[in-house]
């Protein structure tokens, strides 16, 4: 399946689409494991379209615990180019209200435990990141979600805490002293290792609440997060499946596509065999 260009990661009913058809699971192996589950391949619009379950099915994994390398790499594997990640938000903005849809530009991470590069074991990329997310895919994101009905900020920054666990008053108003706009547990390191894995990246963020800082709003709980989240699921289908009918249009050549030109410092008859052989989808291009 070489003509999957577009992936989605995000909750696992995203994939329960009336328009897929011709659906099959994908089970693979990558050199950082398995991914958090089988990925669910079918055809929408005439095309082929990879959805992957972050957290797993049933949700069984918490934020630490993706395994957003393999995550990735397997994404890679199959040949995607594109990657829209569905997520939930907190609003740190009062402008960025519960049921609105932010397209973030920019990521700031605060995460402590995370694997959040490809490149090691001998092999050294210093890949730029000034944008933080394509901002050819981010406009493609907040026009489908516009036309699908949706109240769609665009712009500001999203900060990725660790979790599991929420904020507290102090970390949330700190959060947004700091100037960021919207919080959640994923994004990153996943936006970065897309860049590493050169495909073009765009998060779809529902907001579900104002974390804790909001003085007459009650602070966020599962339920709160659950109900906006189940709520916008149809809208996240109805603008996934857009952004498939019109690839035509706007698909092409992005930045990202070329993240790793010249990002490659170790001098490849340096690089370890083992290492070069394990990362050739990532790098084989550059090797030659």
């Amino acid at each position: 399946m070489s003509d999957i260009e577009l992936a989605v990661i995000g909750g696992s009913g995203l994939y329960g689409m009336a328009e897929l058809t011709d659906v099959e699971e994908v089970s693979l192996k990558t050199p950082f494991g398995d991914p958090s589950d089988s990925i669910i391949v079918g055809k929408l619009h005439g095309r082929h379209v990879a959805f992957l379950p972050r957290h797993g099915r049933g949700h069984v994994l918490n934020p630490t615990e993706v395994p957003y390398r393999a995550n990735i790499f397997a994404l890679k594997l199959l040949g995607v180019k594109y990657v829209v990640s569905v997520s939930a938000c907190g609003s740190l903005r009062e402008d960025y209200a519960p049921g609105c849809i932010v397209i973030p530009d920019q990521l700031f991470d605060h995460t402590k435990k995370r694997n959040m590069t490809f490149f090691e074991d001998g092999l050294v990329a210093h890949v730029g990141v000034p944008n933080s997310f394509s901002p050819e895919l981010s406009r493609v994101v907040a026009d489908a979600a516009k036309a699908s009905g949706g109240t769609v900020h665009e712009g500001g920054t999203f900060i990725t805490i660790e979790g599991p666990r929420f904020s507290t008053k102090g970390e949330s108003n700190l959060y947004r002293q700091w100037g960021m706009s919207i919080i959640g547990m994923t994004t990153s390191p996943e936006a970065f290792l897309a860049a590493e894995a050169e495909m073009a990246y765009a998060v779809m963020a529902h907001v579900t609440d104002y974390d804790v800082w909001h003085e007459t709003e009650r602070p966020v709980t599962v339920e709160q997060v659950l109900n906006i989240v189940q709520g916008n699921t149809a809208l996240a289908q109805k603008a996934i499946s857009r952004i498939v009918e019109r690839m035509d249009e706007w698909a092409g050549d992005f930045a990202a596509h070329h993240a790793l030109k010249d990002a490659v410092l170790t001098d490849r008859a340096r690089i370890p065999k083992d290492t070069s052989r394990a990362l050739q989808p990532l790098i084989g291009n550059y090797l030659e």
